[in-house]
């Protein structure tokens, strides 16, 4: 089985679990989504990077991928910037070499925390959908890293905001 038909198998499941989890009401709503690849992508570019972030570190993530797509040196859909990286010839990414840690860290990317993901999915549908309507708050940054880190890339970047655990810059 390739990477494409794992990440298509995948992809399915998740769209399945999110349709179970997130139907009913909420709050008084009925909740109604549009599963999109590019949704999707962002939803688990989000709650691989910053679940345990505040609402505004988990958008904030999401800007610097949407930032990306809207420049020139990056690719031009969310799916694209997020499995952004290095790859083998088999196609599969190679390990440590990608725009986003989680996407080619070696571990197996589940989702355990039902309700971490549906929150990921709201705020990837909200920023995709509203990002031309919506206040950047990391003003145009393109790269992040953890507060607890030092990458050598940083001090050549402009720092435009911290928020939470996560530098951001451009």
């Amino acid at each position: 089985m390739t990477w494409k038909q794992v990440a298509l198998y995948l992809f399915i499941g998740i769209s399945i679990l999110v349709l179970i989890v997130t139907s009913g009401k909420t709050d008084g709503k009925v909740l109604s989504y549009t599963s999109t690849d590019d949704t999707m992508c962002l939803a688990k570019n989000i709650y691989f990077e910053a679940r345990s972030e505040s609402t505004a570190g988990r958008i904030a993530v999401a800007w610097t991928v949407i930032n990306r797509v809207r420049h020139d040196r990056f690719p031009d859909s969310i799916c694209a910037v997020v499995e952004q990286g290095l790859r083998h010839e088999n196609g599969f990414p190679k390990r440590n070499k990608c725009q986003f840690s989680w996407y080619c860290d070696g571990q197996p990317d589940i989702i355990r925390d039902v309700r971490e993901w549906r929150d990921a999915y709201r705020l990837a549908s909200y920023v995709s959908t509203g990002r031309d309507h919506l206040v950047d708050i990391t003003d145009g940054s393109l790269w992040y890293h953890a507060d607890y880190v030092q990458p050598k890339w940083a001090k050549h970047k402009r720092k435009t905001a911290k928020i939470d655990t996560h530098i951001f810059y451009r």
